[in-house]
């Protein structure tokens, strides 16, 4: 049977909705970076003593507006995420599996609603292990897209008890982590999302690529993109700050000095400025996040040079990326003249989540079209388990 009969639009709608929404919620984290009101509201899971669905509007205001939308926002990717993982799982088991399965799904919601700090680390704890058992289940070849609903619900679960434990235990490192994997999270849905449409179904979304070269150049890029997303949440989420306050230079030369006497002669500077006192450990972090600016703009543009006898798609995507660098660090450098307003740091930080996401698809697509029938899917009758099988 043809493949495209397991299509159901209207899961694959729920999927990109998910996807879309997971951008507006990183935007959203974005500014209360942004604008340092991580700790606007300092208790959770409650708001100030509220339960977080009976906080008063009134008290919407400057940075607690930011920080509550926040959270607000979250619940609502992972109430969705939830209904997207119940769905796949309904539609690809059945009898005591599909039951079993929902029931533990709905149970998980349950308990994330006792709104108790044990429960959540309980439930922190055994993601990662859930997982690795979708991850597992996946990869036996036996059921479809539900073994990456699993794993989506317990990375949302993961990652919203990771946004709450910042604010708890005051501990920025958490916040780095809580970066890293709403990003790579936000990928594996749009990811989910293309393989539950009709044309990734039906095998006609990616196209054969005779140069191999293509898709590690890309999957390079990708890596690149990741760790420079990386560098810049240790940036926000460590306060480094504007450590070096001009742009392209670093003050005045192309690599700064950051001896002993050299530091404290620009602390004194920064100073009279009104500015916050800098290390040289932070210098160089920024002076990395830079270089590996101009390794992404020499992967992603060495790809679109090669890519250029490639199918459509494939040379098109390449330089839709290219410009997305290019744009990248033109805010780059914007943050740095404005004095790192609000709205242009999140802004940079959100266009470089799009590229790593279009990247990201750039890549599956090229590896894809190495060999298609290895990420196909079954067809919805032969998906389904017999009952009582795992």
């Amino acid at each position: 049977m043809n493949s495209s009969k397991s299509f159901s639009p209207w899961l694959h709608a729920w999927a990109v909705f998910t996807a879309a929404l997971t951008f507006v919620l990183l935007c959203s984290g974005g500014l209360v970076t942004s604008h340092g009101v991580g700790l606007a509201v300092p208790d959770w899971p409650n708001s100030f003593g509220y339960n977080m669905f009976a906080f008063p509007v009134s008290w919407w205001v400057q940075g607690i507006f930011f920080e509550h939308t926040h959270r607000l926002i979250a619940t609502l990717v992972g109430l969705c995420t939830a209904i997207l993982a119940v769905w796949m799982w309904v539609r690809e088991t059945l009898g005591s599996v599909r039951w079993s399965g929902v029931a533990t799904m709905v149970a998980v919601l349950v308990f994330l609603g006792v709104r108790e700090m044990p429960v959540y680390l309980t439930l922190a704890a055994l993601a990662p292990l859930v997982i690795l058992g979708g991850m597992v289940g996946y990869g036996r070849g036996d059921g479809g897209l539900r073994w990456l609903g699993v794993i989506a619900l317990a990375a949302v679960v993961l990652q919203g008890v990771l946004g709450g434990l910042r604010v708890v235990w005051l501990k920025d490192q958490i916040g780095i982590f809580h970066a890293l994997l709403a990003q790579s999270f936000f990928v594996f849905l749009a990811i989910l999302a293309v393989m539950s449409s009709r044309r990734f179904m039906e095998k006609r979304w990616a196209d054969y690529e005779p140069n191999p070269a293509l898709r590690w150049w890309a999957l390079t890029a990708t890596v690149l993109i990741f760790l420079q997303l990386g560098l810049g949440a240790t940036m926000r989420h460590e306060h480094i700050g504007l450590s070096i306050p001009d742009f392209p230079l670093a003050y005045g030369q192309i690599l700064p000095q950051t001896d002993a006497v050299t530091m404290l002669r620009i602390n004194a500077e920064r100073a009279a400025g009104h500015s916050m006192p800098t290390t040289a450990v932070q210098i160089w972090v920024q002076m990395v996040h830079r270089l590996v600016a101009l390794l992404i703009v020499g992967a992603v543009g060495t790809l679109a040079v090669k890519a250029r006898l490639s199918s459509r798609a494939t040379r098109q995507g390449s330089r839709v990326w290219l410009l997305m660098i290019c744009l990248q660090i033109g805010l780059g450098a914007w943050t740095i003249w404005s004095q790192k307003a609000a709205d242009v740091a999140t802004a940079h930080m959100a266009l470089g989540a799009l590229s790593l996401l279009l990247g990201a698809l750039l890549t599956f697509r090229l590896f894809c079209g190495a060999k298609t029938s290895d990420f196909a899917l079954p067809d919805v009758p032969n998906s389904r388990l017999m009952e009582g099988s795992v």
